[in-house]
């Protein structure tokens, strides 16, 4: 396994959250952050916008919005085509 430096893992750092890279990546990115305060802290920051996402992404959005929202979405369905 080889260090894969910082660029790489700051730039691979969201496909590692979600286990999106193949082993050999996940590996070396892993390997950095072990040894790389700074990027440790980037995958803290990184580990807690996904929990709060995951969480925000469990409660139901009210009723209102969710109306306005596929109103929209319909709206852009008829003006637009798919090519």
């Amino acid at each position: 396994m080889t260090d894969c430096g910082c660029d790489k893992a700051r730039a691979e750092l969201e496909e590692y959250l979600h286990n999106e890279l193949r082993a050999a990546d996940a590996s070396d990115i892993r390997e950095h952050v072990a040894n790389c305060a700074d990027c440790q802290a980037e995958l803290r920051v990184g580990v807690a916008i996904t929990e709060v996402v995951q969480r925000a992404c469990r409660e139901s959005a009210p009723e209102q919005l969710r109306v306005q929202v596929l109103t929209q979405i319909r709206l852009y369905q008829s003006t637009h085509t798919v090519a």
